[in-house]
């Protein structure tokens, strides 16, 4: 069992919750001039879902930071010009292409991989390598088919060996084209420079849990090896190595680490009013935004229609550096409805109005709807402010 040193920073809660939306690009004024890129560079990892309500995940992240950035823009920022490359950290994410070489530890795993849950035809994968080599980039069905049956888990035999070739990091995607990956070799479009995987794990595990921790600002251990999906004792095997220092948060009752930069300057600046995606990186670890904002998240877009709460897409609504309440979005031509809205009181109703009018410019929405409220009485109050908003 590993000893933790003891630790010599006390932070309160507050504290800890101010760090941790600095750290997630929530307090203080956005790095504009580094736009969107900053953003991914800032976080470590952008998560991708194939959900679209105003927009997909990808693009609400840095919109929930830097306001209504061209969707254009954020596109470009993610694809063109190799920026970013596509992998599985938290979850299947957009990461910088400066990380490439710390994630050789998880293209060796998966390179030595026992059990697969898709079947690899033989010669499968050589043909596909052979083909982007001579006609790449290609995307799955222009190499032949990326289902066998409708079925949208039921993968053709050239799907898994791209996607394998993907994880082994043999090919990378390099655009999306109507959300289909369009995949090339890495050699092709992956850096000379960083093209290697002369890194050993604990080099790579090192640098992750390091990043996680900057990312995250303070955070526990399960909270860090949440961030990429690293195990428990991958992280203490280099923790005490990484750069972060223990630290202890009132109320959180279990050992902590912090960023030294976000300690060595209180978090101040302006706080951020936005709707959240789902995916955002803020509240990726359930017990984690249970533990800093009192607030239970839970993604119910899988959930059956009966059993849902709080809706298909219900996005957070965060303000004054709190989480308010919830709506559940759609549109209709230009307006934005809010199908159902949750609210933490009547103190909550000028931020989620506030939140709803800027999504909706920024989505090209010229009107807001309203139709359910959690609670009743405070649906008309909602209704008069926005309209007040819009003028």
């Amino acid at each position: 069992m590993t000893t933790l040193p003891r630790p010599t920073t006390i932070l309160t809660a507050d504290d800890a919750r101010r760090i941790a939306l600095r750290a997630q690009g929530f307090l203080g004024a956005p790095d504009r001039r580094a736009g969107v890129r900053g953003v991914l560079r800032h976080l470590g990892a952008v998560q991708l879902d194939t959900i679209s309500v105003l927009a997909r995940s990808h693009e609400l992240v840095p919109y929930a930071r830097l306001g209504a950035v061209g969707r254009k823009t954020v596109e470009a920022a993610y694809w063109s010009g190799t920026r970013a490359f596509e992998y599985w950290s938290h979850a299947a994410c957009l990461l910088p292409i400066e990380e490439w070489p710390h994630f050789a530890f998880r293209r060796r795993a998966y390179r030595h991989r026992p059990h697969w849950n898709h079947e690899l035809p033989e010669g499968t994968y050589e043909q596909v390598i052979k083909q982007l080599r001579a006609e790449g980039p290609l995307t799955s069905t222009e190499l032949g088919g990326a289902k066998r049956t409708s079925d949208w888990w039921d993968w053709s035999g050239t799907k898994v060996a791209v996607e394998r070739a993907l994880m082994y990091g043999e090919v990378v995607c390099v655009a999306r084209r109507g959300w289909k990956r369009v995949y090339d070799l890495a050699e092709r479009a992956i850096p000379d420079a960083l093209l290697h995987d002369e890194l050993d794990d604990t080099e790579c595990l090192r640098r992750l849990v390091r990043l996680a921790g900057e990312s995250l600002g303070v955070g526990t251990r399960a909270d860090i090896a949440d961030y990429h999906r690293l195990k428990g004792e991958q992280v203490d095997a280099v923790i005490a190595d990484s750069g972060l220092v223990p630290v202890e948060v009132e109320g959180w009752g279990r050992p902590a680490w912090a960023d030294p930069a976000a300690l060595a300057a209180p978090p101040r600046g302006r706080h951020r009013t936005t709707l959240l995606s789902p995916f955002d990186s803020l509240i990726w670890e359930r017990a984690r935004t249970e533990r800093i904002f009192g607030f239970t998240h839970r993604l119910e877009a899988y959930v059956p229609k009966p059993k849902r709460v709080y809706g298909y897409f219900a996005m957070p609504v965060l303000a004054g550096g709190l989480l308010v309440g919830r709506v559940d979005p759609a549109r209709e031509g230009r307006t934005l409805v809010a199908k159902q809205v949750t609210l933490d009181g009547a103190k909550a109703v000028p931020a989620v109005a506030q939140a709803l009018i800027e999504a909706a410019g920024w989505v090209d929405c010229t009107d807001v709807r309203v139709e359910r409220v959690d609670a009743p009485e405070l649906r008309e109050p909602l209704v008069r402010e926005l309209a007040r908003a819009l003028g």
